[in-house]
């Protein structure tokens, strides 16, 4: 350490020549005083060539400025520390290229005069290895951000798979079960054609057997009663292929409402009469005689249908000697239907299936029908923008109410 030194220097120059550091000292005034080797290796310099000169030849030029403020506070502070915390500090080659480096500063003095020794070190291998692992590290980022898009992506397309399976094995399924539905009814329906058309065919038989015995005159009030049956059976028979006819066409969506004008006496006549055809020994109806001025605009075939089958049903489950209230009210929203027996009842746990297709209650099951009337004036109502509702108690009767909307002619 040339001119710094005097007392025991060739000690110190060896303890500082063996520092692996590279080492320069200056003082107050930024002037080097003293470097080491390894320093002048560093920055390109020959032994000696330093000294004297100032600090700003190892410092970029764009630093000279702010490295001057900051080197004051430094010196008046005089504690050592690390240079450039946070921030990337480089030196400058005699050659003229910057490289980075690490910075430690240690003040002291020597006959009361202070100098500062920075401690350097060269950090390019070290920038160049943390440059790699940044880059290797955006490199797997990347590679990550890929490989996440492509697993999301697989995991949308298995699960859209996933949910195309189970659309089609739901879809399956339901049809699986709609066929086999569609078997038992198909069943229960040859079953029911089988036995409600084999037993009126054979009363038909035997009537016309039995009146082709009777050829006298006098015998005509026998040969009448036979008649009689005949026509009862024909018609229940015409009433059954008219309700299988009913439900084609609802399930089909075929039917065609014929819409006019007609008197409401005129219906509720005309399925009074037939019902009075099928009336038990005893048995009477009740009905309202104050409609004949009631013109509606409805579809008169489709309502005498309704009214027919619910009256049907009245006379058919009501022993004899019983009445049959037929009531018409009208009011602001439609025409309201009440017709109410005091027949077998519907059993509470049979009320919620006595609308579906084919369904008879426990205690019908002895009685002809189809099990299919009902079924058909839902349908109609609902497709007239009706409702049907009732009230049943079993052993004391059951009261049917239709709600059937007042329409204006379009």
């Amino acid at each position: 350490m040339a001119n710094l030194f005097h007392e025991n220097e060739s000690v110190f120059n060896v303890l500082f020549e063996a520092v692996s550091e590279g080492v320069v000292v200056v003082d107050e005034n930024q002037t080097i005083v003293a470097t080491n080797t390894a320093a002048e290796q560093m920055f390109g310099y020959v032994k000696g060539e330093l000294l004297n000169k100032h600090l700003n030849r190892l410092i970029p030029s764009n630093h000279h400025a702010a490295h001057g403020e900051y080197y004051k506070t430094f010196y008046k502070q005089s504690s050592a520390r690390k240079m450039g915390q946070n921030r990337s500090l480089f030196g400058v080659h005699k050659k003229g290229h910057e490289f980075p480096v690490e910075v430690g500063l240690n003040p002291f003095k020597i006959n009361n005069k202070k100098y500062v020794m920075s401690i350097l070190i060269d950090i390019t291998i070290r920038k160049e290895s943390e440059k790699k692992i940044i880059e290797l590290n955006d490199l797997l980022k990347e590679k990550i951000s890929v490989r996440t898009i492509e697993l999301n992506n697989t995991v949308i397309n298995l699960k859209d798979e996933i949910e195309k399976r189970i659309k089609a094995e739901s879809k399956l399924i339901r049809a699986l079960k709609k066929e086999k539905e569609l078997n038992e009814l198909k069943t229960k329906f040859l079953s029911l054609v089988s036995h409600e058309f084999k037993t009126p065919l054979s009363g038909i038989l035997n009537a016309a057997l039995l009146t082709g015995r009777y050829k006298q005159s006098e015998m005509q009030h026998k040969r009448e009663k036979h008649l009689l049956t005949i026509k009862n059976k024909v018609h229940y028979l015409d009433g059954i292929l008219n309700d299988f006819l009913s439900v084609e066409r609802l399930e089909s969506g075929k039917v065609k409402y014929k819409f006019g004008y007609f008197k409401l006496s005129k219906v509720v006549n005309e399925v009074v009469y037939n019902a009075n055809l099928m009336l038990k020994s005893g048995q009477r109806i009740n009905y309202p005689s104050n409609i004949d001025n009631l013109d509606v605009y409805q579809d008169e075939k489709i309502l005498e249908l309704i009214l027919s089958n619910l009256l049907r049903n009245a006379i058919k489950y009501s022993p004899e000697n019983t009445e049959i209230d037929f009531k018409i009210r009208i009011e602001s929203k439609g025409l309201i239907f009440e017709i109410k027996d005091q027949g077998i009842g519907i059993p509470f746990k049979d009320q919620k299936y006595i609308f579906k297709r084919y369904f008879r209650a426990e205690n019908a099951l002895t009685n002809e029908g189809t099990g299919i009337g009902l079924n058909i004036v839902k349908g109609h109502l609902e497709s007239l923008g009706g409702t049907i509702s009732f009230l049943s108690v079993e052993n004391k009767g059951t009261t049917f109410i239709i709600n059937l909307p007042l329409i204006e002619e379009k």
